[in-house]
């Protein structure tokens, strides 16, 4: 269903990644546990244009895991999922494992 969503500009589509509620072993974890804020990239715009009609390309791609603000992003609802549009400079850093 998102696929049908192209964001302009540089524009980033992102999934919110939600922590485990409970660990493996059926540990309960309170909601406050896990302070990263991250997400998937599920689209991306072509990028902005410089004042010279060049083309800035988003920096990161389909699939990555990125860092997003705490506050921000304009809420979308395609379906029954929820996602949150993002301007790529808004994103703060690509999770690598």
């Amino acid at each position: 269903m998102a696929k049908r969503l192209i964001p302009t500009l540089n524009r980033v589509l992102v999934e919110k990644i939600l922590p485990p509620s409970k660990t493996v072993s059926g540990i309960l974890l309170p909601e406050k546990s896990s302070q990263m804020n991250s997400g998937r990239v599920i689209a991306v715009g072509p990028g902005a244009r410089d004042r010279a009609g060049n083309l800035i390309p988003v920096s990161v791609k389909e699939g990555d895991s990125v860092l997003l603000p705490e506050f921000g992003g304009t809420q979308v609802k395609l379906g029954e999922k929820e996602f949150l549009l993002y301007r790529d400079e808004d994103i703060i850093a690509t999770l690598h494992n």
